[in-house]
């Protein structure tokens, strides 16, 4: 995983900035709503790479585009407590990622419910009855008829 991060963003400095990490995480949200769990793990992972590049760049007062080697040099090397601490802010992110999902989608089923509502709403007829209801209410040979718009029937 490091390898491939760090060639892509030697080769794409320019994104390495204090919104990358926020785009990341935003990005990881949508795919664990469209459930594409494998791509959004990566994407989680690369959040926090971005963050923990962002960190060092703050300490070391630099560029975080001078600070993609620093961090991956270090990461490779250091201790087994440096990387414990990444693993765990990649797990904690995860976590969130999983949160927000559950959000996201009881907001989108509230939306729904309220569209479905107003859509009733405004279809109720005299007396409030929903002519949708009715209609499916009818006995098969009626409900035919209104369907078809054949009188006879």
């Amino acid at each position: 995983k490091y390898e491939e991060s760090h060639k892509f963003l030697k080769a794409n400095m320019h994104l390495v900035c204090e919104h990358l990490g926020s785009y990341l995480v935003i990005w990881a949200v949508d795919l664990a709503c469209d459930d594409k769990n494998d791509l959004q793990k990566r994407v989680a992972h690369q959040a926090i790479v971005a963050q923990y590049i962002l960190e060092l760049a703050k300490s070391l007062k630099r560029d975080p585009r001078d600070c993609i080697e620093p961090f991956f040099t270090r990461i490779k090397t250091t201790d087994k407590q440096y990387k414990d601490a990444f693993d765990d802010e990649y797990k904690a992110l995860l976590g969130r990622i999983e949160e927000r999902k559950k959000v996201r989608i009881a907001e989108a089923q509230r939306r729904i419910e309220q569209e479905e509502a107003q859509g009733r709403a405004a279809r109720l007829g005299p007396g409030g009855l929903d002519p949708c209801e009715v209609l499916e209410e009818l006995p098969p040979r009626m409900r035919e008829a209104f369907e078809t718009q054949n009188t006879p029937l």
